[in-house]
């Protein structure tokens, strides 16, 4: 395959995923097949007691169902789109009016994403590195909506960080901290 049919495919494929869906996520929580909670966004204000207890209550709703079912499930006002990936579930919460289908490529999306900042990801890479799964996600969704949506630009945006963190904690001699060369 040609670079420039590949580089049409990939500006396609933002193009398509860029139209504007106007879906806010109410939440997004990671957690295992043991239902331990790996990571979780809110982007609705609520107590930590309320956050508890929809945590424990959707990790055993989604735990309970057979992989065969659908991805989708009406819970209290919201839809609930989750998808497995390995050992790790990726549920969202989103309001009933917005497409399920579009919080499936933006969970998707994630995952390509956590995919290539850490060369096949795994569970592990969660738990040790969470600061980065964090960092990631506020690059690519702010407020429960995408805000970039181009899988370059946020993987740029990841490097230019992680080089500005190892310049800082690179050891400078006094000279250099005063700027004297």
């Amino acid at each position: 395959m040609s670079n420039n049919v590949l580089a049409k495919s990939e500006w396609v494929e933002e193009e398509l995923f860029c139209l504007n869906t106007g879906l806010k996520m109410q939440f997004m929580l990671l957690f295992s097949r043991q239902g331990k909670l790996r990571l979780q966004k809110w982007y609705v204000p609520l107590s930590d007691k309320e956050k508890k207890k929809i945590t424990r209550e959707l990790v055993q709703t989604v735990l309970a169902r057979k992989p065969k079912m659908c991805s989708f499930l009406e819970w209290r006002d919201l839809k609930i789109v989750y998808k497995r990936y390995a050992s790790l579930y990726f549920c969202c919460a989103i309001e009933n009016q917005d497409n399920e289908l579009i919080t499936l490529e933006i969970i998707h999306r994630y995952v390509e994403l956590l995919d290539k900042y850490f060369g096949s990801v795994c569970e592990l890479d969660i738990i040790f590195n969470f600061e980065k799964a964090y960092f990631i996600l506020d690059e690519f969704l702010l407020g429960g909506e995408a805000q970039e949506t181009s899988k370059k630009n946020v993987l740029k945006a990841i490097e230019q960080a992680d080089l500005l963190q190892e310049e800082a904690e690179t050891p400078r001699s006094v000279l250099e901290e005063i700027g004297l060369t």
